[in-house]
């Protein structure tokens, strides 16, 4: 039985990925589609509820984004937040105008009071705070209407058409700066939807599985597995689904950290499809060799791992699919869920079009990143391999600052395990979203024993972020990283310094090449 559906029109807002996840955090599947959608699409779909976001136009600008009127026939009901509320208003015969300063211009955290007899607000407190970011606002309410929220600067923070089940909202209730705003959502998912809560992981499992089984068939399947959380979750899905009618290829370029390589064959090795690892270390080093500039080594490694899944793929000859473990925030930034913009770039890192397949599957095409992790669980995936860290394709070639070689490889990836190892210890892996260390092209002088060196010295990078957009610096305790810096100078060889980076981003990035 299909899972009941949300709509999230999208109207170029910002929050828009956010929405969709606080959504299904509700347990209640929905998409983004653009506000383009035809309304027979949208009514193929049928839909419990419409959400429009947010965006930077004004609907009063000719120019601006607007929905087919027809949606409000539909019979469905409808939460516009921000621009998505001001054109609820503009085409249901309200009027937006732009705020002057010392009115309803309003940006940031924002006391606002509620009235609780609206059924988007019922059971909240009277009073609460909202994040608000809005340079319009709605000079004449459209009929039918009534107000049922209100700020300092702002009479008309929220409208209501309970009657045909219209509601806009002049703030973000996605965002963790609206105290409420979870609630508000679920609110409008269950009390007005009649959501039933209907999206679990282990139903999607099941889901998933069947589905695959219709589409593959007999044929078979060839997936490369780079060994993150992405593609190792594509590569359990399709094992359970269609099992030796698949093949999965391991490109292990020695870029990885400590054990990785040996940790994902142990979990792929077992089960029961086709697992080559591809030992191609030696190879990726000796084309780096000499190689300083970052984005030289990125062309390197991302052509090199071409060259070598092609070449297995050759070996193995024609497949009918090419399983790809694209997942739905990369889906939404390609053209909102449009799939011939996916399919005519094969999104991830360019696999050659001259491979040869009959067609592209993408079973994780409709997740977000914490659903992926949820499903690996779902499928029996060692908790190692689905809470691993975000990691950049070229892996450890762009940790290690300068030319990259073999020695330095192995010193990093021993410097790198000691920060992830007492990070574990300390218990502090769940606070923060990112952590690694770099090994900088800065030397300097040391004192060791009775002597002096001249050795590298080494960065440790923690982030915290809830969407890798902005993120800021960790705040590890002192005494965490007194232990990290004492081990690593007594355990990795040739690093005498141990550096703490505290640059949040912007203006740094996360990675440092």
């Amino acid at each position: 039985m299909p899972h009941q559906t949300v709509v999230i029109l999208d109207f170029g807002g910002q929050y828009n990925q956010l929405i969709a996840r606080r959504v299904r955090e509700q347990g209640v599947y929905c998409e983004v589609k653009p506000h383009t959608t035809p309304v027979a699409d949208l009514k193929a779909l049928a839909p419990i509820g419409i959400i429009f976001t947010g965006g930077p136009g004004s609907v009063y600008d000719p120019a601006a984004p607007h929905a087919d009127p027809e949606i409000f026939q539909l019979g469905v009901p409808v939460l516009g937040i921000c621009y998505g509320c001001q054109l609820l208003a503009h085409h249901l015969g309200g009027k937006v105008a732009a705020a002057q300063s010392d009115s309803a211009r309003e940006y940031g955290k924002t006391e606002t009071a509620f009235d609780t007899d609206c059924k988007l607000f019922r059971g909240l407190p009277a009073k609460s705070v909202t994040w608000m970011s809005h340079g319009d606002y709605m000079e004449k309410v459209p009929e039918g209407f009534r107000l049922t929220a209100r700020s300092a600067a702002c009479p008309n923070v929220a409208i209501a058409d309970e009657a045909r089940g219209f509601y806009g909202v002049q703030f973000h209730p996605e965002v963790n700066h609206t105290e409420q705003g979870a609630a508000m959502l679920r609110n409008f998912l269950y009390e007005i939807c009649g959501a039933s809560g209907d999206w679990t992981m282990e139903d999607y499992k099941e889901t998933a599985v069947r589905r695959l089984r219709e589409t593959i068939g007999d044929g078979k399947v060839l997936l490369a597995l780079s060994g993150g959380v992405d593609s190792s979750v594509a590569a359990a899905l399709l094992a359970e689904a269609v099992g030796p009618q698949l093949t999965c290829v391991f490109v292990d370029h020695g870029l990885m950290r400590l054990n990785e390589g040996d940790e994902v064959e142990s979990v792929f090795s077992q089960r029961d499809i086709r697992f080559i690892r591809v030992n191609a270390e030696d190879r990726f080093l000796s084309k780096l060799s000499g190689v300083t500039e970052p984005e030289g080594k990125r062309k390197i490694i991302g052509e090199e791992f071409i060259r070598v899944f092609e070449a297995e793929a050759k070996q193995i000859g024609r497949v009918d699919y090419l399983a790809q473990g694209t997942i739905y925030p990369d889906v939404i930034e390609s053209g909102a869920g449009d799939a011939a913009v996916i399919k005519s770039h094969h999104n991830v890192g360019g696999l050659p079009d001259y491979v040869d397949f009959k067609e592209i599957v993408e079973p994780l095409r409709m997740l977000f990143k914490d659903e992926v992790r949820q499903l690996g669980r779902e499928l029996g995936l060692p908790e190692y391999l689905v809470s691993r860290q975000p990691f950049p394709g070229p892996g450890l070639a762009i940790r290690c600052i300068g030319e990259v070689t073999k020695e330095k490889l192995d010193l990093l990836r021993r410097a790198d395990f000691i920060f992830r190892d007492e990070i574990a210890k300390a218990g502090l892996a769940g606070t923060m979203d990112q952590y690694f260390a770099v090994l900088t092209n800065l030397r300097s002088v040391g004192v060791m024993g009775d002597g002096r060196t001249y050795d590298y010295a080494l960065a440790l990078r923690s982030v915290t972020t809830s969407d890798f957009m902005t993120a800021d610096w960790t705040r590890i305790p002192y005494e965490v990283l007194d232990r990290v810096s004492v081990r690593v100078v007594n355990e990795a060889p040739h690093i005498n310094r141990v550096l703490y980076d505290i640059t949040s981003k912007p203006p740094a990035t996360i990675e440092y090449e």
